[in-house]
């Protein structure tokens, strides 16, 4: 594995657990700021929003050198965690959460660039899932501990952690990550002028409906494990830990098949089977065993669409390859925000129920998908 893929990765770890880890600690911030839970909720809402607002700036980047534009979000990602993990109040940290968020986004477009521009001939997809899996080991370990932390001593120390981390994500792509060649400047207004084809719209809008479809789920599946399936609360960490499992096995599994037999089918595929494992989530979820094993599943097809995501839309954005790629991270978290909301309207008929509600939304995913599939993975003009 070369090195420069695992100095990117470093950088989607730190990303992962100033994302999620929020949703872990947040009656900690509450507490200790002197606000309630769902006010304490905005700060998921800023990080989100710094992301969708990170990634069009993006483009008045575009003449600079890939790996600057890297240090430069590093650095960034920096500043906001150390400045949540300062913050006196709720209006700085809600400044911080939104810093934080902006290079998120960028940080995806760029790296996934990189990566494939990296990769050995006809390993483009594995190089960008070995990027994605900062992410997922996030997921896996980075979170609990986080969360931890915040419970032995405060949550200040989790954000301190990740502002910490920048400075050897830093030095490891100062350091690990080559000179590559920039892209070609097509000017501001060419950088959104793939916007113009069918075929990106497919893309987003198969990877915020997926998305939306399985945190329709996963935003409440702490009390579906345990008012539904039976878990006691002592479980749910290392539950957790097996969902994260399953989305590092996701991602990296997915990355090598996409190279094998092309993202497209791979992502249709995957779609597919986040339909089917919602599905039986409604149905199967008063039963240990079963819900485990889906939840593992499930988790698994959220990441094994990502690379596969994340290589399709560069290579349909021409001219605009770095907001193409960040705007799918715009794409994800529009999505669990939406999904987020629609299971929630669920829950009053049961914590059954935000998994039937993502039936829908998943299923239109796994039609776009499959139109993008059909029409264009073959199509000369765009791959």
């Amino acid at each position: 594995m070369k090195k420069s893929l695992i100095a990117l990765a470093f950088g989607t770890l730190g990303l992962g657990i100033a994302e999620f880890v929020m949703m872990g600690i947040l009656p900690d911030v509450a507490k200790d700021l002197g606000i309630s839970i769902p006010v304490a909720g905005h700060f998921i809402s800023a990080y989100a929003l710094g992301v969708c607002v990170g990634a069009p700036v993006l483009t008045l980047a575009r003449k600079y050198p890939l790996k600057h534009i890297l240090l430069v979000l590093v650095t960034l990602i920096m500043i906001g965690n150390i400045c949540a993990a300062l913050s006196p109040n709720y209006w700085v940290l809600l400044a911080a959460r939104f810093i934080s968020g902006l290079p998120h986004g960028a940080y995806f477009g760029v790296g996934s660039i990189v990566a494939e521009r990296l990769a050995d001939k006809g390993k483009g997809s594995e190089a960008v899932s070995i990027m994605i899996a900062g992410m997922t080991i996030a997921n896996l370990f980075g979170v609990p501990l986080g969360t931890s932390l915040s419970t032995m001593l405060s949550w200040r120390a989790t954000f301190l952690l990740v502002g910490i981390w920048g400075i050897v994500i830093m030095y490891y792509i100062w350091r690990w990550v080559p000179h590559v060649e920039g892209l070609k400047d097509t000017g501001f207004k060419g950088q959104f002028r793939f916007l113009k084809t069918p075929a990106p719209w497919l893309i987003l809008g198969a990877t915020a409906l997926s998305n939306g479809g399985v945190f329709c789920w996963y935003s409440y599946i702490n009390p579906m494990l345990t008012n539904v399936s039976g878990f006691s609360a002592e479980s749910i960490t290392p539950l957790m830990i097996l969902a994260g499992f399953g989305m590092v096995m996701g991602n990296l599994i997915s990355g090598r098949l996409s190279d094998r037999y092309t993202p497209g089918k791979v992502g249709t595929v995957a779609q597919a089977l986040i339909c089917i494992m919602l599905l039986l989530l409604f149905f199967l979820s008063p039963y240990k065993w079963a819900a485990a094993l889906l939840m593992c599943l499930c988790t698994a097809g959220l990441f094994a669409v990502s690379s596969p995501e994340q290589v399709l839309i560069i290579r349909v954005a021409k001219g605009g390859e770095m907001l193409g790629a960040a705007s799918v991270q715009v794409a994800f978290n529009l999505g669990n925000a939406i999904g987020a909301y629609a299971g929630g309207l669920a829950i009053s008929e049961g914590y059954r129920y935000p998994a039937l509600t993502g039936v829908p939304f998943a299923l239109i995913g796994f039609i776009l998908f499959l139109i993008f599939y059909k029409k264009y993975q073959f199509n000369p003009n765009y791959l």
